[in-house]
């Protein structure tokens, strides 16, 4: 039998282990681990920050609640805004802003008419995968039925995949070509048929503005060229 005989000092403690004449004997607190305080997680602060809103049946705003957190469910006041927003998040708590200030409420069958809106979602969800699996299940046995298992089938199964072969096997041939592609040759020759065309036209707009500026002001052409940096060349395309 073990039972506590007295403190000596502080941090030891005499035991006295009675049972088959064994000695009494001297234990110091190290022999014991004082496990700290566990804190709380965070859906035991959300569960418990929603409490102040169903119990007071009353609004809030932020200042508030983490006055109120620590005092009636320990929850740290620093925290108190993170988990506020997350019950936001899932219309938990609603929040609608008065003025310049932010208040926030929720009741207890609001949290209720969620839980029933998730439910009916996901029953909804349910019946519509159900459905789409029977009819592919109806499909997939109305093609078994119409394509029947045979020597020949299988034959022309076999077919398709050699044919699927030669076909991955020739484009990849054709990719390695690259610039001789006649498709890639043909695109190649358009685009630069259009930038020519753009280029005469852009050609043609600067000396119609050329001539009409040279009529205006009475500049000759070769300055106009010289101080915006043009060779004499610009005008002359194939």
């Amino acid at each position: 039998m073990i039972r506590l005989v007295s403190s000596l000092a502080p941090g030891i403690l005499v035991w006295d282990i009675s049972q088959q004449g064994v000695p009494r004997k001297a234990l110091t607190s190290d022999c014991f681990t004082v496990m700290p305080p566990r804190g709380l997680s965070a859906e035991e602060k959300r569960v418990k920050l929603l409490e102040i809103f169903h119990e007071t049946k009353d609004f809030f705003q932020l200042k508030e609640l983490e006055k109120l957190g620590p005092k009636l469910k320990g929850i740290v006041s620093q925290s108190v805004k993170e988990v506020l927003q997350s019950l936001v998040d899932d219309n938990l708590v609603q929040s609608d802003k008065i003025g310049s200030s932010n208040f926030f409420w929720s009741f207890p069958s609001q949290r209720g008419a969620i839980m029933q809106n998730r439910l009916d979602a996901a029953r909804e969800a349910r019946a519509a995968s159900e459905k789409q699996l029977a009819e592919l299940q109806t499909t997939i046995a109305a093609e078994r039925v119409a394509r029947p298992e045979s020597d020949q089938r299988a034959t022309a199964l076999a077919r398709l995949a050699t044919a699927k072969k030669t076909l991955t096997e020739l484009q990849a041939e054709l990719e390695a070509y690259g610039a001789c592609d006649p498709v890639k040759v043909e695109e190649k020759r358009r685009a630069v048929m259009l930038a020519r065309e753009a280029a005469l036209r852009h050609t043609d707009n600067y000396a119609i503005l050329m001539t009409y500026f040279t009529r205006q002001h009475n500049v000759e052409p070769q300055d106009i060229r010289a101080y915006l940096g043009v060779g004499v060349d610009y005008e002359e395309l194939c």
